[in-house]
């Protein structure tokens, strides 16, 4: 993308963007049957941006319904995989060059910083989706080894109808995640993108559309999860729902499946991400800028960042020093503005939820405070254990709870004392202490001497109450959009 703009300039693009408000079915927008509709408000300002359809079970039966019709018809899972491929990458090309009018309207209506939207969540989201395009024609079955008189191939075959339920995080990113691999696979999608997060998932149904995707293959219903997510889970003719949010409503869709047609859940919720910082962690200031990194971008409402800082005991003042010194390079303020790093919470609700942990700490290095809005200033604090709310709860917000130790056994036992197990970071000088760390620790994803979730050819999912079903992004991301079939042949 290039170089960033003007506080003002983003300005000027959020006030010329049209902003899609229907649901899109079919291949084309279209309000709510019932004619009702819900603000989108932007969390930096508190105004109204646009009317959004208020869809309701009525609106899913259609979608879901023209989902079906396309797949039974084939005109996307039985098109040649070379040429699936090719309209994949087509909205490639449209999602580049539409890239600045996307970043504004996730920024505006999410709350993320517009530096966050355009050097992460827009390049990872095309890269998403163009890997798994490129993917399309390079997936082989297999043969079994079976006996000269027989031979037995193993295929996949595309599930069906997928229902894709969205969080309001990472609207456009958990959307490439999940459309990605379900649209290469060959399967029909029903969106349900979260309902304070829904401008950029409607406006990439529009271009993915243009590129040449079907009417009926990719359709967004919008709306609230009463309205739309519990009548998408529990509908019959939904062969499978790929959910991302939190470990309460995860549960909720399990229910839903067990409740119909028992359809295969997958299912990416919660973290309570630890970082274990050992006492021969090397360069402490590369240290403190990835904890930095992980507890504080995207304003810390991220399933896989840092909430539990696990430090020895023997390198704790040195690393919070630094820590401090960084964070108070992260300004925080107008998302718009591309200097500044900590934007707007998503919600007042959600700003009420996180401002209850602020008094949670013992003693507080920096932050703690709020800014006019619902503006949360990046916090660490020392907690006395791993057992008080704040070390236990998924916060979902800028705090940094920080738990002293004197040992890696310690460490990791502290670690795994969760009922999450999403990611985990580990910094260590000594390589042995590195494997045994990542090891031994109880997640998805552990990276060592580094914050991160990989890349596009790594899975993501967790342990424990995280998840369980598949995994998101890399070829495992495939399998979950496919079913396995085995064809026997007798040769005799």
């Amino acid at each position: 993308m290039s170089n960033c703009l003007t506080v003002e300039e983003y300005r000027a693009i959020a006030g010329s963007i049209l902003l899609p408000t229907q649901a899109f079915i079919d291949g084309t927008f279209r309000p709510a049957i019932s004619g009702k509709t819900f603000e989108s408000i932007n969390p930096a300002t508190g105004k109204v941006l646009a009317n959004i359809a208020a869809c309701d079970k009525n609106d899913v039966d259609l979608a879901v319904a023209k989902a079906r019709e396309a797949f039974k018809d084939g005109r996307w899972c039985k098109m040649l995989p070379a040429d699936r491929k090719a309209v994949l990458l087509r909205l490639v090309e449209l999602l580049r060059r539409n890239a600045r009018e996307l970043a504004v309207m996730e920024s505006i209506d999410s709350g993320k910083t517009i530096y966050d939207c355009e050097s992460v969540d827009l390049p990872e989201a095309i890269n998403c989706i163009k890997w798994h395009a490129e993917a399309i024609d390079k997936i082989y079955d297999q043969v079994s080894p079976a006996s000269d008189g027989h031979m037995a191939m193993i295929v996949r075959e595309p599930i069906g109808v997928v229902g894709l339920v969205l969080p309001w995080n990472f609207p456009l990113l958990m959307l490439a995640w999940k459309i990605g691999p379900a649209l290469a696979a060959g399967c029909s999608v029903v969106v349900k993108p979260a309902e304070d997060t829904s401008l950029t998932t409607l406006r990439v149904a529009e271009l993915a559309h243009e590129a040449g995707v079907p009417k009926g293959v990719l359709n967004v219903v919008t709306g609230s999860g009463a309205d739309v997510g519990q009548p998408l889970g529990l509908h019959t003719d939904v062969d499978m729902v790929s959910f991302t949010g939190s470990t309460e409503t995860g549960r909720r869709f399990l229910r839903y499946a067990a409740d119909s047609n028992i359809k295969e859940i997958v299912l990416e919720m919660g973290g309570k991400n630890p970082c274990i910082v050992m006492d021969d962690a090397e360069n402490l200031e590369s240290v403190a800028a990835h904890v930095v990194n992980g507890a504080f971008w995207n304003m810390g409402e991220n399933c896989s960042a840092i909430s539990r800082l696990i430090v020895h005991k023997d390198v704790k003042a040195p690393l919070l020093e630094r820590i401090v010194a960084c964070v108070r390079e992260w300004p925080l303020g107008d998302p718009l503005n591309p200097g500044n790093r900590i934007g707007a919470l998503v919600s007042k609700a959600h700003f009420d939820k996180v401002c209850s942990y602020l008094d949670g700490g013992e003693k507080l290095y920096i932050g703690g405070s709020t800014v006019e809005g619902i503006y949360v200033e990046p916090t660490v604090m020392d907690v006395s254990n791993n057992q008080v709310r704040a070390a236990r709860d998924e916060i979902f917000g800028p705090i940094l709870s920080v738990i002293t130790v004197e040992s890696l056994d310690e460490a990791i036992q502290i670690a795994n004392d969760t009922d999450y197990g999403l990611t985990a970071s580990i910094f260590t000088g000594n390589a042995k202490r590195a494997l045994h760390g990542a090891r031994s620790l109880k997640a998805g994803t552990v990276t060592v001497n580094s914050f991160g979730e990989g890349d596009a050819s790594t899975p993501f999912g967790g342990y424990k109450q995280s998840g369980f079903g598949g995994r998101d992004k890399s070829i495992h991301a495939h399998d979950q959009y496919t079913q396995l079939k085995t064809i026997w042949l007798d040769l005799s």
